[in-house]
């Protein structure tokens, strides 16, 4: 895979965590479910940029 492939995925997954993240913590007013939230997120990444 490109790098520039694997940038844009980081990107696209960027933006979900920034607004994602407030969203969460908006809902539960608690750190710990945005830091799950974040977890996931950065697993999913993860696993799209290493294929």
């Amino acid at each position: 895979m490109e790098i520039s492939r694997r940038l844009a995925i980081l990107i696209f997954c960027g933006v979900p965590a920034i607004v994602g993240g407030g969203i969460v913590y908006a809902m539960f007013g608690n750190l710990t479910p945005v830091w799950i939230y974040e977890a996931l997120l950065l697993i999913t990444a993860g696993a799209l940029v290493s294929r």
